[in-house]
């Protein structure tokens, strides 16, 4: 009981950080244009965005899953976390998205979400700290349809304060390097103190050889985020023949 409480205690403060940093943390913003991009490019020629249905995994306060229904798409975020759902509905009714929701449950378990339900589908940094990453991504590719595409990212190795702070100051200077503390230090206190799982941290080979596993083509790899701390799979589940 004392850890679920912590748990919660540790999800709720998450979430607040999150918030907080949304539009001023410059790696996030970065980072999301690209995923958004992404998804902008696999929408067909012509197509309605409404019609577009996108699934965001470990949405957690739901900023991201709240621009991509902003922007036409309509949006399931999912989360295993329930007080960042709870969050995540609250940006949801306050900004009356009615062709976004949320729901709180671990898709892993595969017993939530019909077969070929989602167009596209959007994870970042959730994989290293989930239980089985493998069953999630076995799970993503059930319910992407045929020919859909899916953007994930996730972390190759920990953000450690002190060597992120002194790569950064060497190549991009201090202000950076400072700017940088913004995420890391809260990542940090977030890290030690939930429940340990993993982390799984996997390089681009890695990575590639775990969602093709799983089904997936890939179509695009590349490094983001903090000084590179995160790999992009851009992938693709095939028709088929």
């Amino acid at each position: 009981m004392l850890r679920r409480l912590l748990d919660r205690f540790v999800s709720i403060g998450y979430g607040v950080v999150y918030d907080s940093l949304w539009e001023r943390f410059p790696p996030y913003q970065a980072l999301q244009r690209e995923v958004f991009e992404l998804v902008e490019r696999a929408v067909p020629d012509g197509a309605n965005r409404r019609d577009v249905r996108v699934l965001e995994l470990g949405c957690g306060p739901g900023n991201f899953s709240v621009k991509l229904a902003e922007a036409g798409f309509t949006v399931v975020g999912v989360d295993r976390y329930g007080s960042l759902i709870e969050l995540a509905r609250e940006k949801r009714q306050a900004k009356r998205l009615a062709h976004l929701s949320f729901q709180h449950g671990d898709i892993a378990r595969g017993n939530m979400l019909k077969d070929g339900s989602f167009d596209q589908i959007v994870n970042i940094h959730s994989l290293y700290v989930h239980p089985a990453p493998d069953q999630k991504l076995g799970q993503a590719f059930r319910v992407l349809r045929p020919g859909g595409h899916a953007v994930f990212v996730n972390h190759t190795r920990r953000v450690a304060l002190g060597p992120t702070f002194r790569e950064l100051r060497n190549r991009e200077g201090l202000g950076a390097a400072i700017r940088s503390l913004l995420w890391v230090v809260p990542n940090g206190i977030f890290e030690a103190a939930r429940t340990q799982v993993g982390p799984t941290y996997w390089d681009e080979k890695e990575f590639a050889g775990h969602l093709q596993a799983a089904g997936f083509t890939v179509v695009e790899t590349r490094r983001t985020f903090l000084n590179g701390a995160s790999v992009l799979m851009w992938v693709r589940k095939d028709s088929p023949d």
